[in-house]
């Protein structure tokens, strides 16, 4: 049995990481930087999850603020179907406009990046329907199983912790949309799909409106 002591002194840092994976994800990544016209690290950084499409987009920006596209990533696993998470062990990812507050540098899934999942939204919302429980742990993390978090695999899990942590997580946005409102619309959703989620869908959509469609490769 490894001691606590041991277990202790064995868990890494951020820091850890970025020099753990910092020169191969730079060896990814800079190419791709480099077409779009960005500085690597960037100054910002969105990431786009898109549910229907099971992608995830990098979007970056640079001095002059403007973002550009970088580069997708397929998502392995997104539990549940279109529409909004509401309770804890509904296995739903999802949507709205999130930040990133933290890196778990110590993740089950390799390596994980948390949204502030219930944010003033969809705190608001719980409490007006007195949902005591509207769940907690979201993260886009590597691996490829999902109970309501984002699996990437553990590559693309590199390169976006690594990312976040040289750009800085406060420069952060993360936007969970069910699909792409920029060229698809959205489905029929599930029965039990709350009024109010036209609201946050209403907002996803003008949020994405911001960020340019990625052009498809010859």
């Amino acid at each position: 049995m490894i001691s606590l002591a041991r277990a202790q002194t064995e868990r890494k840092t951020v820091e850890d990481r970025v020099q753990e994976f910092g020169a191969i994800v730079q060896e990814r990544l800079a190419p791709k930087f480099a077409a779009a016209g960005v500085s690597y690290p960037p100054q910002r950084l969105t990431f786009v999850g898109l549910k229907q499409e099971r992608v995830l987009q990098v979007y970056a920006a640079g001095a002059d603020g403007e973002f550009r596209h970088i580069c997708d990533y397929a998502i392995l696993a997104a539990s549940g179907v279109l529409g909004p998470k509401l309770r804890e062990g509904d296995r739903q990812v999802p949507e709205g406009i999130y930040r990133v507050p933290s890196l778990n540098p110590n993740s089950k899934f390799h390596l994980s990046l948390r949204l502030d999942y219930p944010n003033e939204f969809d705190s608001a919302k719980a409490a007006a329907e007195e949902r005591m429980d509207p769940g907690t742990d979201i993260m886009i993390h590597g691996n490829a199983v999902s109970i309501g978090c984002v699996a990437v695999g553990d590559p693309a899990a590199e390169d976006l912790f690594v990312l976040a942590a040289l750009t800085g997580i406060e420069n952060i946005t993360v936007i969970l949309a069910p699909v792409d409102f920029r060229t698809s619309e959205l489905p029929p959703l599930p029965s039990q799909t709350p009024a109010w989620a036209g609201e946050i869908h209403a907002q996803v959509k003008q949020e994405l409106a911001r960020y340019p469609t990625p052009v498809a490769e010859q």
